[in-house]
Formats: C-alpha cells, structure tokens, sequence
C-alpha cells in the first residue's frame, strides 16, 4: 500500500527528548528512492532542495551520501522544522543548511529564495508524499517554484502514489485514495496526466516515470 502520513503534519513519532522524529515510511524507501536520485546526482555539484521535508532523515541520509552536493530542507509545520534541525545537528554534516520555513501553496516559496541567504539555482528539487496529502494548490506551488528556481539543467523529481490515465495502479491504492478523499475532500492520489499538464504550464516536462516499491512511482521533470 502507498506511503502516507496519518495526518498532515504530524509526520513521525518522537524519539529523542531535541524533537527528532521518527518516520516508517523512511526506512523502507529512503534506499530505493536514493538509487533513483543518484543516477543524476553522481558526479554533479550544486544545491539541492527537499520541498516538505518531513522529519528531516531523507535530507540527512542523502546529504551523507553525497558530501559534494550542498542540501536545503524545507517544510511549514513547526514539529518538522524542529525536526529537521535536531536531524542536522544530530548528524553533524557540513552539507546541509538550515530548513526553510517554505509554504508551496505560495509559487514564490520563501523571502530567502529572493534575497541572497537562501540557496542559488537549484541543481534539483526533490518533494516525497506531499501533493496527495495537500489541496492541489500546493502541486500548484511546488511546480511554479520549481520552474522559478531550476537551473537550465536542473530536475524535479516527485515521489509518492499516482493515478495513471485515471486508474490506480492497484487497488490498495484506490482504498488509500478513497480514506485521503474522505478524510479531507481536497487530498487524494492524483493522475500522472493532470500533474503532467501542471508541469507543462510552467515550461516543464515530464521525462522519466520509475516504478517504486509500494506501489509508488518517481516523475522526473525537467526543463522543455
């Protein structure tokens, strides 16, 4: 079955009295996740963006994993953004930045992408189990924020359950989308084609769709 929080913004159970959480999900997909990731990543240097950053262990993971390649969490709910501190200080890394306070519902992200203390032009972003879990407008958001701030060669990558030509590609999914829709009516698994055409209105496209374990998937967006 699909990965997903039990409510929004209460990703994770306290494990230690700094505020780290900790989230299931993380262990069983950080690994496939990160191979995905590393296909582009090997080799490359920049700075790389996690939109809804959750705990804050993907970020750490990866950040150890590629030591050349400068990370920026990111997320809104306090819980998290202490999280993700205590992570990063827990983990003792050079590579990863503070968190960005970031509301995708907002395209412009954060004051920090505009005025110098944030991160430049982004190498990648990378955004796991948010936009079933979030009003549409919230893809809305992460979508034009990403186009603002890619480089030329930059990617988005997108992880979590996804509709394809309108059916789910399994039928937990389909009972996990139908408990999303009940729960909050604007949530739900959304289809590869709808995310496609937000992508496409803000000049980029999709370039490689990987099936995930659990019946997830990774998009790799890209520039047109």
């Amino acid at each position: 079955m699909a990965e997903y929080v039990v409510e929004f913004g209460k990703d994770g159970r306290r494990v230690e009295s700094d505020g780290r959480l900790d989230a299931a999900a993380f262990h069983r997909n950080h690994a496939p996740i990160r191979a995905v990731l590393e296909r582009f990543l090997a080799g490359q240097s920049g700075d790389v963006l996690e939109a809804g950053s959750g705990t804050g262990q993907h970020v750490v993971q990866f950040a150890g994993q590629s030591p050349g390649i400068v990370w920026w969490p990111s997320d809104t709910n306090e819980a998290h953004l202490k999280s993700i501190d205590a992570w990063t200080k827990h983990s003792g890394l050079p590579n990863i930045r503070a968190p960005l306070r970031i509301d995708l519902s907002d395209p412009a992200w954060c004051a920090e992408m505009h005025d110098g203390s944030g991160p430049p032009k982004l190498l990648a972003v990378f955004c796991a189990n948010v936009i079933h879990i979030a009003p549409w407008r919230v893809a809305e958001g992460l979508f034009a924020g990403a186009a603002r701030y890619l480089r030329a060669d930059g990617r988005l990558f997108l992880y979590g359950p996804f509709k394809r030509d309108g059916k789910h590609t399994a039928l937990s999914n389909a009972v996990f989308d139908t408990s999303l829709r009940e729960r909050e009516p604007e949530w739900g698994v959304r289809d590869i084609g709808e995310v496609e055409k937000l992508a496409e209105s803000v000049g980029l496209a999709l370039v490689e769709t990987v099936p995930m374990p659990s019946n997830n998937m990774i998009l790799v967006f890209a520039r047109r």
